[in-house]
């Protein structure tokens, strides 16, 4: 079923059913339904705007909704570029928003106050690890599925994935993968489609790839799963777009400052120095966006890490390794006092 079906109405229906629906939905705001024809097809829309500029103009409110449907509406094809369009769309406070398919029925419909974006890449969350220096709270529970605040970090993840429009999400697990599992089902509770990596071995931060055989997109994002952050995907997204890249990370700035003056010598002698600097050094933030066509790297059932791959395009002169400075919250959940300190952060954040 289509979530928020109760904005779907026939065309055949009377006026007078329409503004009583209208008049139960409890968001003013998104106050519209969408006119389908017989066929499910969508061929209008109508608020009780419209419904009152009908009567003003002579229309009966038994009529059908035919007579008062907006027949210019808007909606998100399937397979378009929709970023521009959903911009454009939240410009004019245009909140709920049908995504049709090329015979113009309904795939779903959004609710802009929630889903931000519709960004077009395939996710996938690294969640296999045993979480050893965070025993014993692992030593029953797999660290994606440690709670930060009332939701498991992994379940943080997804959820923030969803809000950016991401509907395919592949998951690799392995130490205590039926919790995970049995958690998240195939995803339909949410409303995507989530699919499992289960490995037997380690496979690295990247080898589950190579078990991947297609994806609806070209684009990749590969994620740790154990992170706390409110990274902007549709942020990074666009930067790694716009360069062009095989393979964009997401950069943590680390500023180390020199209590002392430093000194630049050649040999004995001192050309210049430099009171008290601070120098800054970009880490690996753990989050990747890459072609899925670099997945020809990877041996099906070999150990490979993210760093081989970004060794492999360091070394190519034709595809090029970005790296994207993330400057908003990013905790790496490794340690107790990093699982002590997200239980703090997240009273504070936005996610």
């Amino acid at each position: 079923m289509i979530k928020h079906q109760e904005h779907i109405v026939n065309k055949d229906d009377e006026a007078r059913r329409a503004l009583r629906i209208l008049d139960q939905l409890p968001d003013s705001a998104s106050r519209t339904l969408f006119v389908l024809n017989n066929d499910g097809q969508m061929v209008g829309s109508v608020t009780d705007g419209d419904i009152r500029r009908g009567l003003l103009n002579d229309r009966e409110i038994s009529q059908s909704i035919e007579h008062f449907m907006n027949i210019t509406f808007k909606y998100i094809q399937d397979g378009e570029d929709s970023l521009s369009k959903i911009k454009e769309l939240k410009r004019a406070n245009i909140n709920l928003i049908p995504k049709l398919d090329k015979d113009l029925k309904i795939l779903e419909i959004l609710d802009l106050n929630i889903t931000k974006t519709l960004l077009p890449f395939t996710a996938l969350l690294m969640a296999g690890g045993r979480g050893e220096r965070l025993k014993p709270f692992t030593d029953s529970t797999p660290k994606p599925m440690l709670k930060v605040g009332d939701k498991p970090i992994l379940e943080i993840n997804i959820d923030r994935l969803i809000s950016y429009g991401v509907s395919e999400i592949y998951i690799s697990v392995k130490y205590l993968k039926e919790q995970i599992m049995d958690y998240f089902g195939d995803g339909s509770s949410k409303g995507i489609n989530i699919y499992y990596l289960e490995e037997n071995d380690p496979l690295g931060t990247l080898g589950a790839l190579a078990h991947i055989e297609n994806i609806d997109h070209e684009d990749l994002l590969v994620m740790n799963s154990d992170l706390l952050t409110n990274i902007d995907f549709e942020d990074f997204y666009n930067f790694y777009k716009e360069q062009n890249a095989a393979m964009a990370l997401a950069s943590i700035p680390y500023h180390v400052s020199i209590p002392y003056a430093v000194l630049k010598t050649s040999e004995h002698i001192v050309e210049s120095f430099s009171e008290k600097p601070t120098y800054t050094y970009y880490s690996n933030g753990g989050i990747y966006l890459m072609k899925f066509a670099l997945k020809a790297y990877i041996t099906k059932g070999s150990f490979y890490n993210a760093t081989d791959l970004m060794d492999k395009l360091i070394l190519d002169s034709v595809s090029n390794l970005i790296h994207y400075p993330l400057l908003s919250y990013w905790l790496d959940i490794g340690k107790h006092q990093d699982f002590i300190k997200a239980q703090e952060d997240i009273q504070h954040i936005k996610l």
